[in-house]
């Protein structure tokens, strides 16, 4: 592991010398990852993006990508733009990014199943801020939002999430 790696151990995210508290899938970590089965899928994973809510906050870092109004995630495993950004109007399943609740202000897009992605391998596996602490998530990574800035701000194009 490298020092710009974030790590995600039974103690917490660990990163920079720091361990942060954060949650999981609901279902735990796996190896077979599939979509919607609750499970954070295990692996060194990069970081492909930052995303945030500029009606919300300042740019985290110079390389911050804003939510617009209708950006979309397609997690569709039919869609040949699975687990991709899409735009609204869009037909096939997806999730919006820009949402009414403060879960998405600010993203960390992993590179789980990208390039090119495996119908129903999994989509949308982001390091987001929590609902409440301990409180589980869908598949992604979750901490407290403050946490999250400090760590979005510390990011280097080498960073990887690595769940073991």
């Amino acid at each position: 592991m490298a020092p710009e790696d974030l790590v995600v151990t039974p103690r917490g995210l660990r990163f920079r010398g720091r361990v942060f508290p954060c949650t999981r899938g609901r279902r735990g970590l796996t190896d077979d990852k599939r979509e919607g089965d609750g499970c954070t899928p295990k692996g060194a994973h990069g970081i492909a993006g930052v995303l945030y809510r500029p009606d919300r906050m300042t740019p985290p870092t110079a390389a911050a990508t804003p939510i617009r109004p209708g950006d979309l995630w397609s997690d569709d495993p039919r869609d040949a733009r699975y687990n991709g950004p899409v735009r609204a109007p869009y037909g096939p399943s997806h999730e919006r990014l820009r949402r009414a609740d403060p879960l998405y202000d600010l993203v960390l897009v992993t590179d789980w199943n990208m390039g090119p992605a495996r119908p129903g391998r999994g989509s949308a596996i982001f390091v987001h801020r929590w609902r409440r602490p301990g409180a589980p998530t869908a598949g992604c990574i979750a901490l407290r939002p403050s946490d999250l800035r400090w760590i979005a701000a510390r990011l280097t194009p080498r960073s990887r999430l690595v769940v073991r």
